[in-house]
């Protein structure tokens, strides 16, 4: 049934029974409620001076459309007839969503309710703005030490029992042949001491093949002095990680003493292995456990210096995507002859990337607490809400709007908050993440300060990998968060009694 209009007041009748409660509205477009009371089966007649009966689908007059612009109720009355209220309402009405997002932008007599939207609107921005910048340079992080750490070690390694592999062909030419090894080279792995002078430094000795070490590792774009190819077998030069190069104060062309554990026996007793060696190229990788302790000398001097002989430590292998290295790892176990492993760089470095899995997730539920707090914010914004509009909740109850409208028209308003907050959160995370090479150095320029001293902290700016997959997880549990606490502050909206609400109107 649509409104009709009348002279100087105009009404709406609600239903045909003996007590008929009739909406008028005035000549300010504010609704009164009137009840009449009449015998069963005779119609209803309106009261007050002036009033007449109207016929229903008669048009409103154009000072009265004026006047219900003014109230968000009176303009959901205009937009909705009597039988998409009393009817029974789909998922969504479009009564239903109309109020609830008039309600979200309307000017309130309440500014303070406006202010604490506004609030709860930023807080749940900031917070996922917040989880999405952390996230990013944390994968940044782990990403950039990753780099680093495969830069110097192999992404599979097979090794026999005892430390020795013979016949360590066969074995290289059967991972070298597997689809997804794009490079594979043998090597030794022993400890020793550098003497220099009167400096004395513990050391991790790898020989390699320097030709096959190119494919495997990214040691010889890391030369700060010589070259990778300068380690010759029979001429016993060797390459110092820059650190370790600084704690012995050795240069290019130094020599050192290289003493290794396993000893010769003599009339004196055992004696550990001595040679010395020339100091033919320095490199930094830029992890403290390869540049204070890693030294590379040849195969064949390896070889000869640990009395070797022939065998090899294992064979290294480098992979065209690092992430199968387990799969990998598995397949070639089942083709290798017992008393050899092959292993992957998850098992070498587990205890590390474990710990920053450990981290991360910590990170983003503690982070998660913002939004949490933005969504308590809600909670209030509504609750004031529902509050302020009790008398409008009794209109809408009296004219046939079930419980359920009224939840929903309050949900609506909740939900227009959170997805705000979540898309303005959503963007700035996305672009601060995207710039923030940009950003921190500006800061650190305005602040005078360095967040990551190159003194201190082998990486010096803040790294950053946005993952598209962890932001759409961090909208949607924002979403799903503004949308949780909408639902008891709808609830009560739902349990108005138009009697209780209208009694001091």
């Amino acid at each position: 049934m649509v409104v009709a209009s009348s002279s100087k007041e105009e009404s709406l009748q609600a239903t045909e029974t003996a007590s008929v409660i009739r909406i008028y509205v005035n000549r300010s477009g504010a609704p009164v409620l009137r009840r009449h009371e009449h015998a069963t089966g005779v119609p209803a007649k309106p009261g007050g001076t002036g009033v007449t009966p109207l016929r229903v689908g008669h048009a409103p007059s154009a000072a009265l459309c004026a006047a219900w612009q003014k109230d968000a109720l009176a303009a959901a009355l205009w937009h909705t007839n009597a039988r998409s209220i009393t009817s029974k309402p789909s998922i969504l009405q479009p009564y239903e969503l109309f109020i609830g997002l008039r309600y979200t932008r309307a000017k309130r007599r309440n500014h303070f309710i406006s202010f604490i939207s506004l609030i709860s609107m930023l807080g749940m921005g900031l917070g996922v703005m917040a989880l999405i910048v952390v996230l990013s340079v944390m994968n940044g992080f782990q990403k950039e030490i990753r780099a680093r750490m495969l830069g110097a070690s192999p992404h599979l390694e097979v090794v026999a029992d005892g430390g020795r592999l013979h016949g360590w062909q066969l074995i290289l030419d059967k991972v070298a042949q597997h689809s997804q090894v794009s490079a594979a080279a043998p090597y030794i792995a022993g400890q020793g001491m550098l003497s220099f002078g009167q400096n004395v430094q513990g050391v991790m000795v790898r020989g390699i093949d320097p030709a096959r070490e190119t494919g495997i590792t990214e040691l010889a774009d890391k030369m700060k002095a010589g070259a990778l190819s300068d380690l010759r077998g029979g001429e016993f030069s060797i390459a110092l990680g820059s650190d370790l190069a600084r704690t012995l104060g050795v240069r290019l062309d130094d020599k050192v003493m290289l003493i290794a554990p396993q000893g010769q026996i003599t009339p004196a007793g055992m004696m550990p292995r001595l040679k010395q060696f020339r100091v033919a190229g320095i490199f930094e990788i830029g992890m403290a456990p390869y540049d204070n302790s890693l030294a590379l000398i040849h195969l064949d001097d390896a070889q000869k210096l640990f009395q070797f002989g022939d065998a090899v430590t294992g064979i290294s292998g480098k992979l065209h995507n690092i992430d199968l290295a387990p799969r990998v790892a598995r397949e070639l176990q089942g083709e290798l002859p017992p008393g050899l492993y092959a292993n992957d760089w998850t098992h070498q470095n587990v205890n590390y990337f474990r710990a920053v899995q450990i981290e991360k997730k910590m990170m983003f539920i503690i982070l998660s607490l913002i939004v949490a707090v933005a969504a308590f914010n809600i909670v209030s914004t509504l609750v004031m809400a529902v509050t302020d509009k009790q008398a409008d909740i009794a209109i809408l109850r009296t004219l046939g709007a079930k419980p359920s409208s009224i939840m929903k028209i309050f949900i609506v308003q909740g939900v227009v908050i959170g997805a705000i907050g979540t898309l303005l959160g959503s963007g700035g995370g996305i672009v601060l993440a995207l710039n923030l090479d940009v950003v921190v150095p500006f800061i650190e320029r305005l602040l005078g300060v360095q967040f990551l001293a190159k003194d201190v902290y082998y990486i010096t700016d803040l790294p950053s990998d946005l993952r598209y997959q962890e932001v759409a997880l961090v909208a949607s549990m924002s979403f799903m968060i503004s949308l949780l606490a909408t639902l008891y502050p709808s609830w009560r909206a739902s349990q108005t009694q138009p009697a209780e609400a209208l009694r001091y109107e």
